[in-house]
This record gives C-alpha cells, sequence and structure tokens, in this order.
C-alpha cells in the first residue's frame, strides 16, 4: 500500500476535521484539482509541510478562477499543521492575483508568512488573513439568500467554459455570441463581454436553433456575418442536445463545429447517429479549452506589455 505523503495526510485530516463539524463531504469529480463539497461551500484543498519561515503553495490562474466561480467557493490553505488552517474566500484570492508572483504558464506562487498572511508583491505588502485563520463556520454557513438560485458545479463550469471561449474570439477578433445574457464568468455577466448581442440571421439556419449555440465566432464580411466557429459545451452524461442544435450549420461548409466535454466515448456513441455528417464535429476536452484560453491571454499580455 502506498505511503502517504505529509501533505496528503494533512489533507485527510482537514477533511475529517470537517465531517466533525457535521458538514457532508464530498469529492467534486468533475473538477480535477482536489476540489469538494463541505457543507454549504466548494473547497479546493491546499496543504503544505511545516516550513521554517514560510508556507509555499503552486496553484494554477485556471484553477483559482474555476473555483471562484463556483457557489460558495474557499481556497483552504493548510500551513503544516491542522491546527493551522486559512479559509479564504476563493474570490477574494482570485482578485488578489495580480499582486501574487508567478511564471508566464499562470503558476502562481502562494507565499504565506509565518503570522499567515498571504505575501504580495511589493515590500512588506501582505494580505491580512486573521478572519479566516480555522474559521469553520464559514465552510456551514451559507450566505447566499435562500431565495437565490444556486447554480450546480456543472451548470458553473459550463459558463466558465463558455466565457473562455468567448474571450479566446474576442482576443482573435472575431465577433462572439452567447444566448446566455445573465449567466456568469469571473463576475461579469456573459452579456457583457460578447460583442454581438442579438443572433444574426442566416439563409440557411433555422435561426431558433442557432440562437441556442453556446458560442458562435462570427466573422463581418461586407453587411453579412459569417459563422466561422461554434460550440457546445457538453459536461453532461445525458442527452446531447447541443450536437443537434450545432447540425443546423451543416450548410455552412466552412464552419468548424466543436463539442466541448470530457467524455470521448460519450461523444463517439452522440456522433454516432449523424453519420452523414460526422466527420464534421470536432471533440476537445474542456482541459484543452482551459490551456488554449491560459496561452492566449498570457500572448496578449505579453504584447501589450511590449508594445508587439
Amino acid at each position: 500500500m502506498k505511503k502517504l505523503s505529509n501533505t496528503e495526510q494533512l489533507a485527510l485530516q482537514f477533511l475529517e476535521k470537517a465531517k466533525a463539524f457535521q458538514a457532508d463531504v464530498e469529492l467534486l469529480k468533475v473538477l480535477k484539482s482536489r476540489t469538494y463539497r463541505i457543507g454549504k461551500a466548494n473547497v479546493l484543498v491546499r496543504a503544505a509541510s511545516e516550513g521554517n519561515r514560510r508556507y509555499f503553495f503552486g496553484i494554477n490562474y485556471l484553477t483559482v478562477e474555476e473555483i471562484a466561480n463556483l457557489e460558495n467557493p474557499f481556497v483552504a490553505f493548510i500551513c503544516g499543521s491542522i491546527d493551522k488552517v486559512l479559509i479564504i474566500p476563493a474570490k477574494l484570492l482570485f482578485n488578489n492575483l495580480p499582486k501574487i508572483s508567478h511564471d508566464r504558464n499562470g503558476e502562481y506562487k502562494i507565499n504565506i508568512d509565518q503570522e499567515l498572511n498571504i505575501v504580495l508583491l511589493g515590500r512588506n505588502n501582505r494580505l491580512p488573513c486573521n478572519n479566516f485563520m480555522n474559521n469553520w463556520e464559514l465552510l456551514i454557513t451559507d450566505k447566499l439568500q435562500q431565495e437565490e438560485v444556486k447554480n450546480s458545479v456543472e451548470e458553473s463550469l459550463h459558463s466558465v467554459l463558455q466565457g473562455r471561449l468567448i474571450e479566446i474570439g474576442n482576443i482573435r477578433g472575431y465577433h462572439t455570441y452567447c444566448p446566455d445574457k445573465s449567466k456568469m464568468f469571473n463576475d461579469k455577466k456573459l452579456d457583457e463581454i460578447t460583442l454581438l448581442k442579438t443572433c444574426p440571421k442566416l439563409e440557411f439556419s433555422d435561426h431558433n436553433l442557432l440562437r441556442q449555440i453556446d458560442v458562435i465566432w462570427f466573422r463581418n464580411r461586407g453587411n453579412n456575418f459569417i459563422p466561422e466557429f461554434a460550440f457546445e459545451v457538453e459536461l453532461s452524461t445525458g442527452v446531447w442536445s447541443g450536437v443537434g442544435r450545432l447540425s443546423t450549420l451543416i450548410d455552412y461548409s466552412n464552419t468548424a463545429l466543436y463539442v466541448i466535454a470530457n467524455d470521448g466515448k460519450k461523444f463517439k456513441q452522440v456522433i454516432s447517429t449523424f453519420s452523414e455528417h460526422k466527420e464534421r464535429y470536432k471533440f476537445v476536452t474542456s482541459e484543452s479549452i482551459g490551456e488554449l484560453y491560459s496561452a492566449e491571454r498570457n500572448v496578449k499580455k505579453l504584447q501589450i506589455d511590449i508594445g508587439l
């Protein structure tokens, strides 16, 4: 039997302590990071062994962004001992990422000092974390109003992927469209980041289906908008209705049709029912979209930084 590392043992101790607070604990298998549904919260759990002066945690931008877009999200930093845990709102950490050291691949170096404050860029600059020290109550208290509609993890990640696809399209100079106006991505409505507020009508497409496609990138040619890329996000294991919506663009031979999902086997099963046009559909994992989004953001920032 494989021996657990110190950080793995700390993570298990954290989960056991969470259960002691009468909180239900469930691993969120939709995410690749070590994230759990604990009580009323969604929690990314990270652990570091006891250090001489500071505690170090490596965390990717994409991971923090995904966590921050969930309902009631937190990051738990276990600092060498289960008695020293910072339970920090993920949105607070996400908003402070620009002040934290990172490399060009989007890997952030979370540095927590002996006073258990997060080290920020600049001499003696810190993010005070006293209020979050061993604050387990945050995980079992739902701060959202009861009348608010709460999204599932799948629904939140669906919006994240739509937001990332929209941002990539914007960076590349496309006219982006998305039907989900009120869904949120990084505290903005998707309607705020898309360039087209209504879906253009096309001669050879059912407009009712067209305007329901998750994300479309259009190119402007004269007075017309031409669809060049269309995307459907399918995180559910149920019936993939998005594949049917994409079929309304079959007559546009230059339009690339993408299905973003994690289940390649399910994709092949669904596409087999569209045998006549199955070669038109392309399968891409959600993780690959995240990597592309990160690369596009980094290139754009580098271009701005060097003015080229």
